[in-house]
């Protein structure tokens, strides 16, 4: 069973800006609307951010569910979204994975506030029926 991505994967991740999220309705197994978002590789793993932070539809979704699809890559994954517990040097590097994938945009810095965007991350791993 895989439980991380592989490194081929991890790779292509970090470069793709592509990517569609769809976390599964309350029956658990429909995939919801797919919401573009930025994702980033830090650790050798994938995360994602809410831009509208506990507001965002996908995020709730996302941490009630636990599980759904995203697309990213040009392909299409079943994965599992894991919220982020505090931990300073982790969300220091998700920062810095943003700030080098994204430093161009103007919608960059509030994606790096804490109270928003920072709070609501998760990781998101591969999943297996």
């Amino acid at each position: 069973m895989q439980t991380n991505w592989i490194q081929e994967q991890i790779d292509a991740f970090s470069k793709a800006d592509d990517m569609y999220i769809s976390p599964f309705y309350s029956d658990g197994k429909t995939p919801g609307t797919p919401t573009r978002i930025w994702s980033v590789v830090a650790d050798n793993n994938l995360y994602g951010r809410a831009y509208n932070g506990l507001n965002s539809r996908w995020y709730k979704s996302a941490v009630q569910q636990k599980a759904g699809k995203i697309k990213l890559n040009g392909e299409e994954y079943k994965v599992t979204f894991q919220p982020l517990d505090t931990d300073a040097a982790l969300t220091e590097k998700i920062d810095e994975a943003y700030k080098d994938k994204y430093g161009n945009s103007m919608y960059l810095s509030p994606m790096l506030i804490s109270e928003g965007p920072v709070s609501v991350t998760v990781k998101i791993l591969p999943r297996e029926d």
